[in-house]
């Protein structure tokens, strides 16, 4: 829900000219927003995992060179969802989600406590790091990506990477190496622009069009409520007209792609609201970026779809949403 002193309404009195006007002058500025160097992603973005976790992560992700912290970041958000008590079906536990038998091996008393604790995130951490390099270094000496190789090993196992050469020819494992690659961009803190989103023209028309209408807790626009959504009901639909499905509670949508920084906002970035800004798991809020610091947003219940302002004190940061980056969501969390 998004609280009442967050939002400056700028009222439907607004033309939609004024949203033509942002779209228009912000898109005149992306050809300078997307060039510069080239190079590769270095960090953490700001934000991007839970502020308990960072330190761990940035420092075990550079345990070698076929892993990075953003990678190691999308393994354990993929994994539990930040959830350090989660346990599956399949009896894995914890953040890293280790089977007890695999923990055994390769489990790390990475606190120096004189325990190894499969629940203790600062032990789960340095173990997955620990595990991926030590997959890494098994497979080393076959051809290709060393670190699709480590993430093939890790769904396939390292002998069946090693019988192909590569990454096995199995769709399960071939899916796997994408959805990790893809979602670590979102945790990146890039070190070149991020490149506009095809899609957000699309999704941008669509929010426009539902300007006015009565906010509804829980609304995913369907006819039985009115056609009325709530902020990430809005958000889902948006994107759903331009073929990309996002998750259905913001916190999950805070991951479909890489974070631009404030002043690279282009029209059709999600834009986030966060209780706490070094947690994206209380993310409360999103809205549509159109421009000239406004969002489009579904505020709060009384309230109606409009424009307001992003620079509140509880803004996170924004995701330049892509279809790979969406699909690569893990969705046991967005219920």
């Amino acid at each position: 829900m998004r609280k009442v002193w967050l939002g400056v309404s700028v009222g439907l009195g607004v033309s939609f000219s004024f949203v033509a006007l942002l779209v228009v002058g912000t898109y005149m500025v992306a050809a300078d927003l997307v060039g510069g160097a080239g190079g590769k992603a270095v960090g953490l973005a700001k934000g991007s995992v839970p502020a308990a976790y960072e330190s761990l992560i940035q420092e075990y992700g550079n345990s070698c060179s076929a892993i990075n912290p953003a990678l190691l970041a999308a393994q354990l958000y993929q994994e539990s969802g930040w959830n350090a008590k989660a346990q599956s079906p399949a009896n894995a536990k914890g953040l890293a989600q280790f089977i007890p038998a695999t923990w055994a091996s390769h489990g790390v008393d990475g606190n120096k406590d004189g325990v190894k604790d499969i629940w203790d995130p600062q032990d789960a951490i340095p173990s997955a790091a620990a595990y991926d390099c030590s997959l890494a270094k098994y497979v080393k000496d076959v051809p290709g990506n060393p670190t699709h190789n480590m993430l093939a090993s890790y769904n396939a196992g390292a002998y069946a990477v090693i019988k192909y050469g590569g990454v096995p020819p199995y769709s399960e494992t071939q899916n796997y190496v994408k959805t990790i690659t893809t979602l670590a961009k979102s945790f990146e803190a890039p070190v070149q622009k991020v490149q506009p989103s095809q899609q957000s023209a699309g999704a941008i028309y669509f929010a426009q069009k539902q300007l006015g209408k009565p906010y509804l807790w829980g609304g995913n626009g369907t006819p039985e409520q009115g056609g009325r959504f709530d902020c990430s009901g809005l958000t889902k639909a948006a994107y759903k007209t331009v073929g990309i499905d996002l998750p259905r509670v913001a916190n999950d949508q805070w991951n479909a792609g890489p974070h631009p920084k404030r002043d690279e906002l282009l029209p059709g970035d999600l834009v986030f609201f966060a209780y706490d800004l070094d947690d994206p798991r209380s993310i409360h809020h999103v809205g549509i970026y159109v421009g000239g610091g406004y969002m489009i947003n579904a505020p709060y219940t009384g309230a109606v779809i409009r424009f307001d302002k992003i620079d509140t004190p509880d803004y996170i940061g924004a995701t330049r949403v892509t279809q790979d980056g969406a699909k690569a969501l893990p969705r046991a969390n967005s219920a």
